[in-house]
C-alpha cells in the first residue's frame, strides 16, 4: 500500500526548481500543460504520478522491512494531496518495494498498459544514483525512452561548454585513435558519438583495442559520459559549495528557539561541513581513478587500466553519483530556498528538516552513520516522526 508521506510538506521550498535528488513534476506540469510536446512526450503515462515528486531517499532502519533485499537508498514517488498546498503532504510509495505494482495502479489510476510502460520508466530511474537532468535525459535516451525536453533543465549554454569541455579532454584520445590527426570535424564526430545515446560504429576501434565485449563496453561508456559529467560538473560549482557552506554557517532562524532545538541546529552544521568535505575529498579520489586510468591510455598507449576503469565504471559511477547528487543537492535547494543578496527567513523547525534532509542525503560509511545518528540524537521531537 501507499503510505502517507508528510514530508512533502518540505519540498514546497524547491520552489520552481528540481535537483539532482528531487524531480520536481508537480512544477513542470504546471508550468507546461499548455506546451504540446509535454502532452504528446510525457515522463509518465498516469497524469496524477505525472505530477509528482521523484526523488532519491536514505533508506532509515525502520523502512528496510518494505523491500525483499537490502538497500541503502530508494527511489520514492510522493503523490501531494493537493498541488497547491505541499504542506498538506500526500501518498508515497518506494520504487520496488513490497507490493509496488499494486500499490501504483491504486495511487496512479493505471489501465493495464500505461502501468507496464511506466514502471519501466520508474525502473530505469532506480537504477542511476543521481537524477541529475543530464545524466536523466542520457539514461533514457539510452533505453529508448522519448521524453519531452521540458522535463529536462539543460540550458543550450550549458550543453554547448559540456561538448567543449568533453572536445577539450578527448584531444589526446583523438590524435592516438586518427593517427595524429585532430582536425574539428573529427574531433566533432567523436564527441558526438561518446555523448550519443549509442555506442556506434565510430568507437568501435576503441572497444576492440581495449578488448571488451558489446555489452561491458556499452555500460562502460555510458559510466564514462557521467564521469565526464561530473568532472565538468563539479569545477562549476564547487565554489558554490563554498559559499552556501558559510551561508550555513551563518544563518540564524527567527523566533524564539528552545534549548533542545539550538543543540540540534549547532551539532547538525558541523556534521553537514564535515560531511560535504569528506564527501568532496572521495570525489575527488574516484575522479582521480580515471584520471590515472585515462593518462596511461593516451600518454603511454597502455589500454590496460583503462579497460580496468571501464569494467568498473559502472559501480564506481554509482558511489560517484550519489556523493556527487547529495552535495549537488544541497547547493540547488539552498540556493532556490534562499536566494543571492536577499534576506535569509526562516524559522527553527522549517531549518531543522532542511538540515535534517541534506544531512540523510550522504552515504552511510561508518564515519557518516556516526554523525547522523549524533544528528539524530539532538533532533528535536516536532521532526522524528520524519
Amino acid at each position: 500500500m501507499a503510505a502517507t508521506d508528510r514530508s512533502v510538506r518540505f519540498l514546497h521550498a524547491l520552489g520552481r526548481s528540481s535537483t539532482s535528488r528531487v524531480l520536481n513534476l508537480v512544477q513542470i506540469a504546471k508550468q507546461h500543460r499548455d506546451n504540446p510536446e509535454y502532452s504528446a512526450k510525457p515522463m509518465f503515462r498516469s497524469p496524477v504520478i505525472n505530477a509528482s515528486f521523484v526523488l532519491k531517499h536514505r533508506m532509515r532502519a525502520d523502512e528496510t522491512y518494505l523491500f525483499s533485499t537490502p538497500r541503502t537508498v530508494a527511489t520514492k514517488i510522493i503523490v501531494p494531496f493537493d498541488p497547491n498546498d505541499l504542506r498538506a503532504g500526500g501518498r508515497s510509495v518506494f520504487v520496488d518495494q513490497r507490493g509496488f505494482a499494486e500499490s501504483l495502479r491504486s495511487v496512479g489510476s493505471y489501465n493495464p498498459e500505461q502501468l507496464e510502460r511506466d514502471l519501466g520508466v520508474m525502473r530505469l530511474l532506480n537504477s542511476i544514483p543521481s537524477l541529475d537532468p543530464f545524466l536523466l535525459r542520457e539514461h533514457l535516451r539510452n533505453h529508448g525512452v522519448d521524453v519531452a525536453p521540458c522535463y529536462f533543465n539543460i540550458s543550450t549554454g550549458d550543453q554547448e561548454r559540456m561538448h567543449a569541455y568533453v572536445s577539450d579532454h578527448l584531444q589526446q584520445l583523438i590524435v592516438l585513435a586518427t593517427g595524429g590527426s585532430s582536425s574539428e570535424p573529427s574531433t566533432n564526430r567523436m564527441v558526438a558519438a561518446l555523448l550519443s545515446n549509442k555506442t556506434d560504429e565510430k568507437l568501435e576501434p576503441l572497444r576492440q583495442t581495449l578488448g571488451l565485449t558489446p555489452k561491458d563496453f556499452r555500460e562502460g561508456v555510458f559510466s564514462w559520459r557521467g564521469f565526464l559529467y561530473y568532472k565538468w560538473s563539479i569545477s562549476n560549482f564547487w565554489p558554490d559549495v563554498m559559499h552556501i557552506l558559510r551561508e550555513i554557517k551563518q544563518i540564524q532562524p527567527q523566533g524564539i528557539i528552545d534549548i533542545e532545538t539550538r543543540a540540534y541546529l549547532t551539532q547538525a552544521k558541523r556534521n553537514l561541513i564535515e560531511m560535504v568535505r569528506d564527501n568532496g575529498n572521495d570525489v575527488t579520489k574516484v575522479l582521480q581513478i580515471y584520471d590515472d586510468s585515462y593518462s596511461e591510455l593516451v600518454a603511454h598507449r597502455a589500454p590496460k587500466m583503462f579497460r580496468d576503469f571501464l569494467l568498473s565504471a559502472p559501480y564506481m559511477f554509482v558511489e560517484l553519483g550519489e556523493k556527487m547528487g547529495a552535495i549537488s543537492h544541497i547547493v540547488s535547494f539552498w540556493r532556490y530556498r534562499f536566494p543571492s543578496n536577499a534576506p535569509k527567513l526562516i524559522d527553527a523547525e522549517e531549518l531543522a528538516a532542511i538540515f535534517h534532509d541534506f544531512t540523510c542525503g550522504f552515504t552511510d560509511h561508518a564515519k557518516d552513520e556516526r554523525a547522523v545518528t549524533k544528528a539524530k540524537a539532538r533532533k528535536p521531537a516536532s521532526l522524528r516522526a520524519h
